[in-house]
């Protein structure tokens, strides 16, 4: 039997296709009906930028925060010098607090277009959780927190299972993880009355356990709830690119090659992606997502240009869709696409075009780039381009050079100097 929320905030999740997953479906919807409620979502400060794969679970919380609910997002300074097992196949590096507070500063960045952290009302909080992990005393821990959790439980969830199961080692230190974030959930429901955690359905286990000790040590109820783990329709992982991880930050991806992933989005996802990534009505999305033949096109720019709006601002989503028209329209160069730039220095007697693929972002590795131009799939300056063996001297410089993977993925080379 199809559920009917009452409240505003699961009715907007169930139409636009969110929720995978609700522990207690029913009284979530009730204290959501009842006035405002706090939910966070937890992130580990592994790198300086969030990437496309994290940007499902910040419009949620960006609907929540838009129903009226405040939103919590909890920096994971403390558990990021642990590291999250759930579905790796090895440890992760362990970073420094130096860095990890460098890799926190650039998160915000993004989480400051996706939401309000006004002081007042449904204001969103930025919590660390070394504020509270730091601090603990280890003997005191064990005692008052790790006698609530049973290891036989611990070693059912999937997360630790896959690993185990391909008899892959899970260190002592990893294993904690999941005692650490079930006590975040704990800290949080007990400074701020914080009732849900939100995140991947990857995160079940976590949650699970983190409902699991609040009920044990406080006695109070609160809930978890998950989205689904995307995949494209062809099967690949949401997020990821030819070119690798598709960064949230301006400074690890242009505003241009993020708009242009969503224009390349298939016919078949377009529907879909506008529901989860836009701020477009259901109806809205639902209507373009039907469109077929060259319509279609123009529903994926509109995806593109809401997307990159929310994130970069509107002027560089319109930047950006120029600059796709000057070169795929026209076939111009562009004001906009990713550049290359080299000293004289750089060049020397001539630099492989193979090289320069590489350094573009057009092929992963010298090895991808040779089998580009084996196929055919390479351009030299919108020409059909075979020779992987070209040395690029500063004299053919004098002018941008455009390199072209496919029809769609483009790159300038400029010579300063």
């Amino acid at each position: 039997m199809t559920y009917h929320p009452k409240s505003e905030f699961l009715r907007v999740i169930i139409e636009r296709g969110f929720l995978a997953d609700c522990t207690n479906l029913q009284e979530l919807d009730d204290a959501l009906n009842n006035g405002m409620v706090t939910a966070y979502i937890g992130y580990d400060a592994t790198a300086k930028s969030l990437h496309v794969g994290h940007l499902l679970n910040i419009m949620l919380l960006r609907w929540f925060q838009k129903t009226g609910n405040k939103p919590i997002t909890l920096m994971g300074g403390g558990t990021t010098k642990v590291g999250d097992p759930s579905f790796r196949s090895d440890e992760r590096p362990l970073l420094g607090p130096e860095q990890i507070d460098e890799n926190i500063a650039g998160m915000q960045q993004v989480f400051d277009r996706y939401l309000d952290y006004a002081d007042e009302g449904n204001g969103a909080l930025m919590r660390n959780n070394s504020e509270w992990l730091d601090a603990l005393n280890y003997l005191d821990f064990l005692r008052d927190i790790g006698r609530h959790f049973s290891v036989n439980r611990m070693l059912s969830f999937e997360s630790v299972k896959s690993r185990l199961d391909r008899e892959q080692s899970l260190s002592f230190l990893e294993f904690n993880y999941m005692i650490l974030q079930a006590y975040d959930f704990l800290e949080l429901n007990r400074r701020y009355g914080c009732l849900l955690q939100m995140g991947g359905s990857d995160q079940w286990g976590n949650i699970v356990n983190g409902i699991d000790l609040t009920r044990r040590v406080l006695d109070n109820e609160i809930y978890g709830l998950t989205t689904p783990l995307l995949t494209t329709s062809d099967g690949r992982k949401m997020g990821k690119s030819q070119g690798g991880a598709v960064w949230l930050n301006a400074d690890m991806l242009s505003p241009y090659e993020f708009w242009q992933f969503w224009r390349n989005t298939t016919d078949a996802d377009t529907g879909r992606f506008l529901k989860l990534y836009t701020d477009l009505p259901v109806e809205e999305c639902e209507r373009l997502g039907a469109l077929e033949g060259s319509e279609i096109n123009e529903a994926k720019i509109i995806l593109a240009n809401e997307v990159t709006s929310l994130l970069h601002g509107v002027e560089a989503a319109q930047a950006a869709e120029a600059t796709a028209r000057e070169v795929f329209e026209k076939g111009g160069v562009g004001d906009d696409l990713p550049t290359v730039e080299l000293a004289a220095s750089d060049i020397g007697d001539g630099i492989s075009i193979v090289q320069l693929f590489v350094k573009s972002g057009l092929a992963d590795s010298g090895k991808a780039a040779k089998r580009l131009f084996a196929e055919g799939g390479a351009k030299v300056n919108d020409e059909d381009h075979k020779d992987a063996g070209l040395l690029v001297t500063t004299e053919m410089l004098k002018e941008p050079m455009k390199l072209s993977a496919g029809k769609k993925r483009h790159a300038l080379v400029v010579c300063k100097g």
